[in-house]
């Protein structure tokens, strides 16, 4: 928890505990409204004895009037009559039920059998839409259920997260005033957090004296002077001007180290459009994120639907979903889609850069490799593409970077492209034996080597990240 050890700032250290808790208890809320919501409706994937009977009934309704010959609605409702279960499998497997499927007294005394089997077939496909309505509903209600479930876990980590936060205003406030003041800037209240990772975050009320305004980005190079320990910066969501108006600014120290990335890529048969996407996000607190997907097949389709999976991460990661969660929320986002969404892959890499640990995470995603002083190591993939289960789990793998690592992430055109049975072994020896210079310079390299026998049979992509020391 909180430890607070001056009154000028318990004001805004009771304001974040205060939302701590009321996010738990907004997670908690979330987590029981997804429980509620699981109701009993019948589970089954197939047309039931009961659909059977009804479809009889009806039938039996619209036919056969006062007739009583063959008995056959009464002997099917019977707890030992196995022909209900006959029949739906005929049904099931032909697509209609035939003379030869129905009983032989029926087809003996029977005088409207063409009407009844006419009818009882239109019921048994009726019954069968409904029923594919019904699955249908059931899947995008566990589709809603599953985000209710991830946004609960997201709610319940940052606020986590927040309590687990060790306040240290104290010991750099008097500090910060003072070379606050020095460059004419107020500061009226002051809150500094640092977290278990080592990342620390600072919250000011500050305004200028004498109608003078200094830069955000002037503001954290000056807090960073009064803290110490290495540079700060102002991110994109706070305010660019520090002016005679008080107003709340966040500075965020930056990580130990930095990374840098290059990526190469050809589309198919060398053509203009690819069907892969990327996105590298910087401007995160503490880490970068660099994602890859692939769309089924090439070209303009491949390419929209791969270019969504990757905007949706992209939007779910910048809005502060973990990574776990953002793959999570876009499968099942994808599944409401149903038919129309072709599956695409997504392999998703993070970068804690106070740390310098690396979080892969894949949805069918072919395998991530991390070079570490000329030796490659295989970060194996996963089997299913994003949209196509609804309650896949995504693949997370952890490895610790040290300055100089290097990761490769690769679609599979890139891979298939390799000589022999053995891909990934081919592939893991060549990274074993190049030279990296340049994030860009690799990339190139790395394509270069999968094109080497000239024909392009898919499309292919290569993003490679540098980890070095700030």
């Amino acid at each position: 928890m909180w430890k607070r050890t001056s009154s000028r700032h318990r004001n805004m250290a009771d304001v974040n505990v205060y939302t701590a808790g009321r996010l738990s208890g907004m997670a908690r809320s979330l987590g029981l409204l997804a429980k509620a919501c699981r109701d009993h409706m019948n589970e089954e994937k197939g047309l039931t004895k009961e659909d059977a009977l009804a479809a009889m009934q009806m039938s039996a309704a619209m036919v056969c009037g006062e007739c009583s010959r063959c008995n056959l609605y009464q002997d099917s409702q019977k707890e030992d009559s196995y022909y209900l279960y006959y029949l739906l499998r005929a049904f099931e497997q032909k697509g209609r039920v035939e003379d030869e499927d129905m009983p032989r007294l029926f087809l003996e005394t029977c005088r409207y059998r063409d009407d009844y089997l006419r009818q009882l077939n239109r019921n048994l496909g009726r019954a069968t839409m409904n029923l594919e309505w019904k699955n249908r509903f059931l899947e995008s209600r566990d589709t809603v259920m599953v985000q209710f479930r991830e946004l609960a876990v997201i709610l319940e980590e940052f606020a986590h997260q927040m309590e687990q936060a060790t306040d240290v205003t104290e010991e750099k406030e008097a500090a910060v005033r003072r070379l606050f003041r020095l460059h004419h800037v107020a500061v009226e209240d002051m809150l500094l957090l640092e977290y278990e990772n080592g990342r620390r975050e600072a919250y000011l009320n500050a305004h200028t004296l004498g109608g003078r305004c200094i830069t955000a980005k002037d503001g954290a190079e000056l807090f960073g002077q009064a803290v110490g320990g290495g540079g700060w910066y102002a991110p994109p969501d706070t305010r660019t001007l520090i002016t005679r108006q008080t107003a709340a600014i966040r500075f965020v120290q930056r990580g130990e180290y930095q990374v840098h990335w290059g990526v190469s890529r050809i589309a198919r048969e060398r053509g203009q459009v690819s069907g892969d996407n990327y996105t590298v996000i910087e401007d995160q607190p503490g880490q970068i994120m660099l994602s890859l997907s692939d769309g089924m097949g090439s070209g303009d389709r491949a390419a929209q639907e791969s270019g969504q999976v990757v905007e949706l991460t992209a939007q779910l990661l910048e809005t502060g979903f973990s990574p776990r969660a953002a793959l999570k929320m876009v499968n099942t986002i994808l599944m409401l889609k149903g038919a129309e969404q072709h599956p695409a892959t997504l392999d998703l890499c993070c970068i804690d850069l106070y740390t310098g640990v690396l979080e892969a995470m894949k949805l069918g995603a072919v395998a991530t490799f991390v070079v570490h002083e000329g030796e490659a190591e295989v970060l194996e993939a996963g089997e299913v593409p994003a949209g196509v289960l609804c309650q896949v789990e995504p693949m997370l793998l952890s490895r610790k970077l040290w300055a100089g690592d290097w990761v490769v992430m690769v679609t599979d055109g890139v891979l298939d492209a390799c000589p022999g049975t053995e891909k990934e072994t081919v592939f893991k020896e060549f990274l074993e034996g190049m030279e990296f210079h340049s994030p860009q310079e690799a990339s190139e390299q790395i394509l270069a080597f999968a094109c080497q026998e000239g024909q392009v049979r898919d499309d292919m992509t290569v993003l490679t990240a540098g980890i070095w020391r700030r």
